[in-house]
């Protein structure tokens, strides 16, 4: 992350001055991480229900996305985090809602009265999506993120309070391994954790959380002119413990590197707003370290709904890549280009009769298919896959 480790920022409602308790939270009567069936819905296996009663995932077309140039998560119009996956576009889902309903994984902050934001939008020539409620009670705008990554990733959500005084939840339900494994969760040092296998989330926020059928939540309230942040962190389950960062330094680093970047686009055309738009889209779909480019950062969305259609995207075709690269070269970026040459040579090298039309995001040429049959799938679309067969 490239913002330094700070403190919290400051927050005055009440909720934000309570400290964390130090028992554990979320995990249920369990004290270790337990496995969710291995077939069949995911509802009846943990069972319950949370702040806001089940709903199907939003239409695919109005999800946003923020990323960091490794990863990217699906944010609904409701305030929901359906789809995450980390470190990577191509690990494991912790967040998997999008194809396995909320007991599948999620993160939601949004008004307890619930539905959907009033209006949503991008902060100018930026990834930092806003979404915005008027309730009864009062206005209150959801700020999403994630910084550019220097470090471990991380997905910074900020609450600010616009007017008037507005009741508000937050459901955390981590679910690692697309949805099957439910972490041991615990609190550390005023910061909530959760730990299975290979992987660990720590979540730093000044709302104290509590867990309750397998779900960790709260309720708040925040009034005009409060800002609430929640900064969710994933490192390996073996790493020590992240440091902690100022969030609003994060969203101002944050800002001021996508702003940058579409600075120097040079299309000038009557379509530029939506031509810049589509850039920064395009870029978030980037994987800086190797310089392969996703194709897309989900994986199992139907060609038709209810049809077993539903494949793997977050690997690098060949042909797509050269569309991005089009796209981005038409827009002044060669960088980008030149970055992905050398993932080319990289992933290519070898005997030319053993070219494939498809690599991963590190030029991995052995991408094994398999299906996920715990996973209903989007609105019913199965087999859910994770791997492709098409690399050959």
């Amino acid at each position: 992350m490239s913002a330094g480790a700070q403190d919290e920022g400051t927050v005055t409602t009440e909720a934000g001055r309570a400290a964390a308790s130090n028992d554990d939270v979320g995990g249920g009567s369990t004290d270790h991480a337990a496995e969710v069936p291995t077939t069949g819905s995911l509802q009846p296996a943990l069972g319950g229900e949370g702040l806001w009663s089940g709903a199907p995932p939003s239409r695919i077309e109005d999800y946003a996305i923020v990323g960091d140039l490794q990863t990217a998560a699906l944010v609904s119009k409701d305030g929901s985090i359906d789809w995450l996956c980390l470190p990577r576009f191509d690990s494991s889902a912790s967040f998997a809602a999008l194809l396995g309903g909320p007991e599948a994984g999620r993160w939601r902050i949004a008004p307890l009265s619930g539905g959907a934001a009033t209006r949503r939008s991008y902060r100018e020539d930026t990834l930092v999506l806003e979404s915005v409620w008027e309730t009864p009670e009062g206005t209150v705008r959801v700020v999403d993120f994630m910084p550019r990554r220097q470090t471990e990733p991380d997905l910074v959500r900020i609450v600010e309070g616009v007017s008037g005084r507005v009741r508000m939840g937050v459901e955390l339900v981590v679910r690692f391994d697309y949805g099957r494994v439910v972490p041991w969760v615990r609190h550390e040092g005023g910061r909530w954790v959760g730990i299975a296998g290979p992987d660990a989330l720590w979540l730093d926020s000044p709302v104290k959380l509590e867990g309750h059928n397998m779900r960790t939540s709260a309720e708040f309230e925040v009034a005009a002119g409060d800002s609430v942040p929640f900064v969710l962190t994933y490192v390996p389950s073996y790493a020590p413990e992240p440091p902690r960062y100022d969030a609003r330094r994060a969203l101002a680093t944050t800002e001021e590197y996508w702003r940058d970047w579409i600075s120097h686009c040079t299309y000038r055309g009557q379509y530029a707003d939506a031509v810049r738009r589509s850039l920064l889209t395009l870029k978030a779909l980037t994987f800086a370290p190797s310089g392969g480019i996703a194709a897309a950062a989900t994986t199992s969305l139907p060609e038709q709904i209810g049809g077993p259609r539903n494949w793997d995207y977050r690997y690098c075709w060949l042909r797509d890549a050269a569309f991005t690269l089009q796209a981005l070269s038409g827009g002044g970026y060669t960088d980008e280009a030149k970055a992905w040459r050398d993932w080319l040579l990289r992933a290519v090298a070898g005997d030319p009769k053993d070219l494939q039309i498809m690599y991963s995001l590190t030029g991995r040429r052995r991408l094994t298919e398999e299906e996920l049959d715990w996973l209903p799938g989007y609105e019913g679309s199965r087999p859910v896959r994770v791997g492709n067969e098409a690399a050959g």
